[in-house]
């Protein structure tokens, strides 16, 4: 019996006349002049607020290279002369580009140390970002109870990006930007919108008019001031921080960002198995008391009008889903359905319009052999009390069979990508403590090289044997077993409620979830609450910089497709804030499997001390370990510099260019040049 699945272009850096008269350079177009040489690093002067952090999560994330001065730490560096500038072959040299402070003036006006800064800033064109500060002239604003000003709390507010935003660092966005509201009884964003002084060019207005964001040009230097609070979670500053990244660096950085978004729908041609609201689990679910192993609801499977509908879907909104597919459950499924399957027709029909991934063959537990006779189930032992696992024969077979049956079938697949069902064979906790030791030598001998985890399981890549990674991928609460928005309501409310109000009681013990005040309504719980909530937390991931993919199964797409609304309002809410200059990247699994190697490798070379980037003038020059991916963020019209001639660099993304990229032959360093 076939059985149903369980379980900105930036502006140049500009010196002025007085900043090169100061370093003995010369004004603007002397003969004499030296152009100095700026590093490519980013100083965050940090206090614990967490703006800052936010900012310093960002520059992370991003690959962006930066130096923290904690100033609760009474064994910090001074900031001086010194700390932030020196020479290197008679040369000028300011360590950083671009300065990260949690206000205007951390150190004290007037301070030795803020005196320091504001010279650097002056001398050599470096830009300085007020992580967070209230509006008055001190930052090129007047004060709130001045021409229509405002303070208060913006939850649900939509602000606008003005046009000096939208031409500017912030090239990347439509203009409007709804701040989130996820609880009406709790304040999450405070601000001030004032009006702007001489001098101050806002990027973000409140409703009222006023700035909340903006760029102070004055005494020579140049800060980007923030009136609003934020955290590095929340959807607004997420959406600005690549600006703020861009204004800081001057469009000129290593590191790149970009929006992701990938959706993984697993047991395509196989049956999953349905909910049952009376027993409140799953029968035929080994874990479901009860059940006796035998699943006694009609299970869920996709049917040729649902295939057209997402084919169709697909075509609609130009995004593409990954079908994983277990070859073998559908073909048991034909042969107990009188050996015709209008799934498998209609699918096989529209198999270009997809992307294909093994799922394996039948969809076995691939880990230990379980002993399913207790609740919850145990791994079973060999007579020596070993831990008795499934063959690398068997899992072999899993993988090449699935991989046969798509090569006669016409499905084009990448054989370096693998999800295993449930993802076993992969380390379980508690039961299973590590991974099955069988797995990495047969993925190994079909090819695999990237293999899905679950990362709710397991947050970060790691290697499975040698030559195989992990590709972690976040499950979507829209649940395997469920087919309709009134079964996703039961369950959901089974979930996250109290006992005392018919739930399961496990969000009361939860450090990771919260209890729902109430049940969700059967009838419109699904729509009204689930869906803005699933849509939110998938957009957060996607505009993020996160590559990990979604998951969801495939009876979502069938029955009352439940999975639609919640793609439709990611997309839209995308569409609604980005600018066409930055579309949703939907890359595959083994592409995501090689951002994060590359991301993991960058960040060691970084830690390593041996990265070194600077910028003279419009030529930027880069080294790194041998071998060592580089990611670089420039503006339009870069070129790369070749051992002959140049070549345009990286692909364009929110109006800038940006790569991985490395050493030409024959080349020791990376060289970029800047449009002048």
């Amino acid at each position: 019996m076939a059985q149903s699945l369980q379980r900105w272009r930036g502006t140049a850096a500009v010196l002025g006349a007085a900043g090169l008269l100061a370093l003995g350079m010369g004004a603007p177009g002397a003969s004499a002049a030296v152009t100095p040489r700026i590093d490519l690093k980013v100083l965050v002067v940090d206090n614990g607020a967490g703006q800052v952090g936010a900012i310093t999560a960002e520059l992370r994330n991003s690959g962006v290279p930066y130096t923290t001065v904690n100033l609760g730490d009474t064994n910090r560096p001074t900031v001086n002369a010194t700390f932030l500038s020196d020479t290197v072959n008679g040369v000028p040299r300011a360590k950083y580009q671009g300065v990260v402070l949690p206000n205007e003036a951390p150190f004290g006006a007037g301070s030795a140390e803020q005196t320091a800064l504001e010279s650097y800033e002056k001398t050599f064109g470096i830009p300085q970002v007020d992580a967070y500060t209230w509006a008055h002239p001190e930052v090129g604003l007047d004060y709130t109870d001045q021409n229509g000003g405002w303070s208060g709390v913006l939850d649900g507010q939509t602000t606008q990006i003005t046009a000096a935003g939208t031409t500017g660092p912030f090239r990347y966005l439509d203009g409007p930007l709804t701040f989130e509201d996820n609880d009406p009884a709790v304040q999450e964003t405070y601000g001030y919108a004032a009006h702007p002084r001489e001098g101050f060019t806002s990027y973000l207005n409140a409703p009222s008019g006023g700035s909340m964001l903006g760029q102070y040009e004055h005494d020579g230097r140049r800060e980007l001031v923030v009136t609003f609070a934020y955290n590095q979670y929340q959807k607004q500053f997420k959406v600005l921080a690549r600006g703020i990244v861009e204004w800081l660096t001057q469009g000129v950085h290593l590191g790149q960002a970009r929006n992701y978004f990938a959706v993984h729908v697993d047991d395509v041609f196989a049956p999953d198995a349905r909910w049952d609201s009376e027993r409140n689990c799953t029968p035929g679910d080994i874990d479901c008391a009860g059940g006796n192993g035998e699943d006694t609801t009609t299970p869920i499977r996709m049917t040729a009008a649902d295939a057209a509908y997402a084919a169709q879907w697909e075509a609609d909104h130009g995004f593409t889903l990954d079908m994983v597919f277990n070859a073998g459950a559908g073909e048991e499924w034909k042969a107990e359905n009188g050996g015709t399957d209008a799934l498998t027709t209609r699918l096989l029909a529209d198999k270009a319009k997809f992307r294909w991934m093994n799922h394996t063959y039948t969809h076995p537990f691939l880990g230990c052999v379980q002993d399913t006779t207790t609740v919850p189930w145990t791994c079973s032992k060999n007579a020596d009390g070993s831990t008795k696992y499934m063959s690398r024969a068997d899992i072999s077979a899993q993988i090449s069979q699935n991989n046969n049956w798509a090569s006669s079938h016409g499905l084009s697949i990448d054989r370096t990508e693998l999800v295993t069902g449930e993802h076993s064979g992969l380390k379980t906790l508690p039961q299973q403590p590590v991974d099955n030791p069988n797995l990495a030598r047969a993925m190994s001998e079909n090819g695999v090289r990237w293999t899905g985890s679950d990362n709710s399981r397991e947050p970060e890549q790691r290697s499975v044997g040698n030559g195989v990674m992990t590709v972690p991928r976040y499950p979507m609460n829209i649940y395997y077993n469920t087919g309709t928005p009134e079964e996703m309501a039961d369950e959901y409310n089974f979930i996250y409620t109290s006992k005392a109000a018919g739930g399961s009681g496990l969000c009361e013990n939860n450090a990771t979830s919260t209890c729902l005040p109430a049940p969700l309504n059967a009838a419109t719980g699904y729509a009204d609450y689930i869906v803005p909530a699933e849509a939110r937390t998938a957009l957060g991931h996607a505009i993020g910089n996160d590559p990990r993919p979604h998951y969801v199964h495939q009876s979502n797409l069938a029955e009352g497709r439940v999975l639609y609304p919640v793609l439709d309002k990611v997309l839209a809410d995308y569409k609604a804030i980005y600018a066409d200059n930055t579309p949703l990247q939907n890359p595959r699994q083994s592409a995501i499997g090689t951002e994060l190697q590359r991301r993991t490798a960058w960040q060691t070379a970084l830690a390593s001390g041996k990265v070194t980037a600077y910028r003279v003038g419009n030529t930027v020059t880069v080294t790194a370990p041998s071998g060592t991916d580089i990611p670089v963020t420039v503006p339009e019209g870069t070129k790369k510099q070749l051992l002959v001639g140049t070549t345009a660099f990286g692909t364009p993304y929110a109006g800038a260019r940006n790569d991985w990229t490395k050493p030409e032959l024959l080349q020791s360093a990376v060289k970029l040049n800047l449009p002048a």
